[in-house]
């Protein structure tokens, strides 16, 4: 804003300094137990055992899962297989009932 033959003056609020709080953030170093997955005293931890036994079970579970789809690809491999001979016979039923 501005006065005639005068000053140009800014309509503003002064506003004081305030000093930002401390934001220091926390840095966790992991423990031992944490790395390892053992106390300090040799015992694993709960969450390690934990671990462990999901591991182990799915193991089970995909190894399970993969012989039961090897069983089942050689079911379908013998069928088709055995589609692909009936054809081929079919085929040469034809072939001779043409007279070629």
């Amino acid at each position: 804003m501005t006065t005639p033959g005068g000053p140009e003056y800014i309509d503003a609020e002064i506003v004081e300094a305030v000093s930002s709080p401390d934001f220091t953030p926390t840095v966790h170093a992991p423990s031992a137990a944490e790395v390892t997955g053992y106390t300090d005293s040799g015992v694993p931890t709960f969450d390690f055992v934990r671990d462990k036994i999901e591991h182990r079970t799915a193991t089970a579970d995909g190894g399970q899962f993969l012989a039961e789809s090897g069983q089942e690809a050689a079911a379908i491999d013998e069928a088709m297989a055995a589609r692909d001979d009936a054809a081929k016979r079919k085929l040469d039923e034809i072939r001779k009932s043409m007279g070629l």
